[in-house]
C-alpha cells in the first residue's frame, strides 16, 4: 500500500531541498579537468609544486597534508631561481608567462593567483597545462562592499553625512517626504555576470534587501532562485533602462572591455546607480564622469577604476554622488583562509587524478 506524505512532511522535504541547493551555491565550481597523470598511479613520486608565493608555513603544513602522496613544495626567493626551480615543476602556484614556461617541461598544472586571467599572455594560453584560478573565493567581501557602496549612495551617507562630519556638523538633509533618502526594498537590480561576484551580490540584494534581479551571462547556466530573470548578453540593451542599479560583474575579455559607455549610461533611468565590482577597463570612465556631472544617472559605487590608483587630476573626484573604495573589496583575514583550503582540495584531487575545482577556459578567459 502507497504510503501518503502528510502536509508538514512535504514542507519540510521542500525546506530541506532549498537548504541544500542554497549549500551547493556557496561551493566552488567543479568542473571535468583532469591531471595527465595521477600520482597515486606513480608510486612514491613526491609532488613537486614550486611558486613565489610566500606562503606560512601553516599553510605549507595545511597543503602537504591534503595530499595523499608526498609533497614537495618549494618557495623561490626571485624568479630567477624560481626558473630554475621549474625544470622539475609539475604544478606551479601562481601566475606565470610564455618565457616561464620554457624552463617547465613537466608542467601539468597552474594556480593561477587570481579570479581573473586576462593578464595571461598566449603562450600560457596555448599550454596544455591545465590552470585553475580563484573564481568565488573572494566574492563573500565584494558582494558586502558592492551594498556597502550602494547603501552609501542611496541613504545620503557619501553626499550629505560623512563630508558633514569631517566639517564637525550633523543636520538633517531634506525631509522625511523628500527623495534624498532612497529605500531598496522592491528596487531592480541588473547584474551583468553570473560568476562568483554577480551570484553573491544577487544573493545579498535579493534575501537581504528584498530587491527583484535581473541579469545576464554568456554561459547557459540554470536560472537561480534568488534571479527572477536571466538571460544572454544579448538581452543587455533591454536590461539597461529598466533597472534601478545596473551592476558591472563581468570578467575582463574583448567583449566586455568597455561595455558600459556613454550609450549604455544614457539609457539609464536618471534615479539609477551604477556599480562597478570586477574590473576597471570595463567601463568608460570619462562617459561615466560626463554622466555623473550631467545628471544622467543618480551616482556610482566604484571599487575598481580603468586606471588604478586614478590620478588626482581625474574629473572622478569631482563628482559629489560618487563612492569609491581602492580595488580592496575582496580583502579580508576569511579570504587568505577560503584561498589555501583551496588550493589545497586541489592538491589532494590532482593527486589522486579527480577532476579540479575552478577550472577556466583559457580561450574564452573566464
Amino acid at each position: 500500500m502507497p504510503q501518503h506524505l502528510s502536509r508538514r512532511t512535504l514542507i519540510a522535504a521542500a525546506s530541506a531541498l532549498q537548504a541544500a541547493n542554497a549549500q551547493e551555491q556557496r561551493k566552488p565550481v567543479v568542473q571535468e579537468a583532469y591531471p595527465t597523470t595521477s600520482l597515486k598511479a606513480q608510486g612514491t613520486n613526491p609532488l613537486r609544486i614550486v611558486t613565489m608565493y610566500k606562503f606560512e608555513p601553516a599553510e605549507v603544513e595545511k597543503i602537504k597534508k591534503a595530499s595523499p602522496v608526498p609533497v614537495d613544495l618549494v618557495i623561490a626567493p626571485n624568479r630567477d631561481e624560481f626558473r630554475k626551480l621549474l625544470r622539475d615543476a609539475e604544478v606551479v602556484y601562481g601566475n606565470v608567462n610564455g618565457t616561464d614556461l620554457d624552463y617547465a617541461p613537466k608542467l601539468k598544472w597552474i594556480q593561477w593567483g587570481s579570479a581573473g586571467i586576462e593578464g595571461m599572455d598566449d603562450a600560457v594560453k596555448g599550454h596544455s597545462a591545465v590552470v585553475t584560478n580563484y573564481a568565488r573565493i573572494f566574492a563573500h567581501g565584494i558582494s558586502e562592499t558592492a551594498m556597502g557602496l550602494l547603501l552609501s549612495l542611496t541613504r545620503g551617507l557619501a553626499t550629505y553625512y560623512i563630508p558633514q562630519f569631517a566639517k564637525r556638523t550633523m543636520n538633517p538633509v531634506g525631509s522625511a517626504k523628500s527623495p534624498h533618502h532612497v529605500e531598496l526594498v522592491g528596487l531592480t537590480m541588473g547584474i551583468v555576470g553570473m560568476g562568483g561576484i554577480g551570484s553573491m551580490i544577487a544573493r545579498r540584494a535579493k534575501y537581504g534587501f528584498d530587491m527583484r534581479i535581473v541579469a545576464t551571462d554568456p554561459k547557459p547556466i540554470p536560472k537561480p532562485e534568488y534571479v527572477d530573470e536571466l538571460h544572454d548578453p544579448s538581452w543587455f540593451e533591454s536590461m539597461v533602462p529598466m533597472v534601478d542599479v545596473l551592476v558591472c560583474a563581468a570578467p575582463s575579455t574583448p567583449q566586455t572591455r568597455r561595455m558600459f559607455n556613454e550609450k549604455v549610461f544614457r539609457s539609464m533611468k536618471k534615479t539609477a546607480y551604477f556599480l562597478a565590482m570586477s574590473r576597471g577597463d570595463l567601463f568608460d570612465d570619462m562617459a561615466l564622469v560626463k554622466a555623473l556631472k550631467e545628471g544622467w544617472i543618480a551616482g556610482a559605487g566604484l571599487d575598481v577604476f580603468p586606471q588604478e590608483p586614478p590620478p588626482s587630476s581625474h574629473p572622478i573626484f569631482d563628482c559629489p554622488n560618487v563612492v569609491m573604495s581602492a580595488h580592496t573589496s575582496g580583502w579580508s583575514t576569511n579570504r587568505q583562509v577560503r584561498l589555501i583550503d583551496l588550493f589545497a582540495d586541489n592538491v589532494r584531487r590532482y593527486a589522486a587524478g579527480m577532476p579540479l575545482v575552478n577550472v577556466v577556459d583559457k580561450q574564452k578567459g573566464y
